[in-house]
């Protein structure tokens, strides 16, 4: 039987391996693209260099990295000198870098800023839909078995238990994480009990490289998610990480675990809010109660027996009564003594004794009147004497008595001159005894005897 060969344990294996790679190649320049750059609290820095075929994992030591002038971003490229090593305890194959050089902007990178430019160009980055909060149906758009999908359960069993959650599983990863991610937002949107009111969707993946969260990139994927008719928040990566997504959504949170605590409301918060309202109100109640307390023994004090006020009424009632008695006696007093007093007048002007008084001084009227009549008939009998002989001595019929006469025509009108009349005329004379008719004969305005030019009709 043949011998057993030698018989090496991993440690020597991997030895050997670090020997022989670090002896072979030595020192030497690699170029390529930064990728899933880490940097712990130790100060190294842990970071992949890729190709479009390969990937490179690469370590730079505190001691070096210090003197490492270029940003070291995911995306950069740059062109590393170091040297080839294998860390023993994991077998972890790395490059050991001692320089670091930026080559330029890297092509994932520069493929991102186009797309960012394009989509943001069309109006795709404009949403800015309000999300529920509460939602009633939580949308979960993330890999069933990854830390996304575990920390968000954790915080909204803390924050939220009464929340509904219903995970729709999809690749977050690969070539094929965009087609299943626009297939379930496609789906979900067709669901007609689905309300954009009172339903959000929540796309989230954990950290990882710039190409491990490439498919949240996607052209095609930020244009679904813009048009989708639900609310979409998305939490991909950490916070340093950014997608096309995220500008797509509604709403970012920078980790998965800050989504939920952004759709879901702190049940601890709102239970202090409660107690802090409940507290309040127990207050206001209370001061409430003491003051309607206060006004009702105000109230009763105030408030007397109905058998008091009966009696204060009937005392009130007798004064009032007393009063009214008084006030009736004097005012019947008052009237009686009034009534007398217009007796007394009445009787003073009684019309049988203003009567007798009236015949009295009728009988000395009388009296004095029929004493009085002869003289004043004897007076007036002088003054009429005297007044006819002024009136005889001045009257026109005494003159006619001693031979004139007095001429007037046919309308009563005195003829004074001879020119007063015409010949032909009539005229009637007024002697002192009796009248004659006349016609004038002749007019002359001379004088002229009284035979001459009248004659008796």
């Amino acid at each position: 039987m043949p011998a057993a060969p030698d018989t090496l344990s991993v440690s020597e294996v991997n030895l050997r391996a670090r020997q022989t790679l670090e002896r072979d190649f030595g020192e030497l320049w690699v170029e390529g693209e930064l990728s899933g750059v880490s940097r712990p609290s130790s100060g190294h820095l842990y970071f992949t260099l890729k190709d479009d075929q390969a990937q490179l994992r690469c370590a730079l030591f505190r001691t070096r990295a210090r003197f490492v002038a270029a940003p070291m971003r995911d995306g950069d490229r740059v062109r590393l000198r170091g040297r080839l090593s294998i860390f023993e305890p994991r077998g972890d194959y790395q490059l050991i870098a001692e320089a670091v050089q930026a080559a330029g902007v890297g092509e994932l990178l520069a493929a991102f800023e186009r797309l960012k430019t394009t989509l943001t160009a069309e109006g795709v980055f404009a949403n800015a839909r309000p999300l529920p909060c509460p939602p009633r149906h939580l949308l979960v758009l993330t890999s069933p078995t990854g830390a996304a999908i575990r920390d968000v359960l954790a915080v909204l069993a803390a924050r939220w238990p009464l929340a509904q959650i219903i995970l729709i599983p999809v690749p977050v990863q690969g070539r094929e994480a965009a087609p299943a991610l626009i297939a379930a937002l496609g789906l979900l949107n067709r669901q007609a009990a689905l309300d954009p009111a009172r339903d959000a969707i929540l796309i989230t993946r954990g950290g990882g490289s710039l190409e491990d969260l490439w498919a949240f990139n996607d052209e095609h994927l930020a244009r679904a998610i813009f048009h989708s008719r639900l609310p979409v928040m998305s939490a991909v990566g950490h916070e340093v990480d950014v997608t096309l997504a995220d500008f797509a959504a509604d709403a970012r949170a920078p980790t998965p675990s800050a989504a939920a605590e952004q759709l879901m409301p702190d049940q601890r918060e709102l239970t202090r809010r409660l107690a802090a309202l409940e507290t309040r109100l127990a207050r206001a109640a209370e001061g409430r109660l003491e003051r309607e307390a206060q006004g009702l023994d105000h109230l009763r004090a105030r408030l007397r027996h109905p058998g008091e006020v009966l009696v204060r009424r009937r005392e009130a009632l007798g004064l009032l009564q007393g009063r009214l008695d008084r006030a009736t006696a004097a005012r019947l007093e008052t009237e009686r003594r009034h009534q007398r007093q217009l007796a007394a007048r009445l009787a003073a002007h009684a019309p049988a004794r203003r009567l007798e008084e009236a015949d009295e001084r009728l009988a000395r009227a009388r009296t004095r009147l029929y004493a009085a009549m002869p003289r004043q008939l004897a007076s007036h009998r002088q003054q009429l004497a005297a007044v006819v002989r002024e009136l005889q001595a001045v009257s026109p019929l005494a003159v006619l008595g001693r031979g004139y006469a007095i001429l007037e025509d046919t309308q009563g009108q005195v003829v004074r001159r001879a020119t007063d009349t015409s010949p032909g005329r009539t005229l009637s004379a007024r002697l002192g005894e009796g009248r004659l008719d006349l016609r004038v004969i002749r007019v002359d305005a001379c004088d002229i005897t009284p035979q001459e030019g009248i004659s008796s009709r």
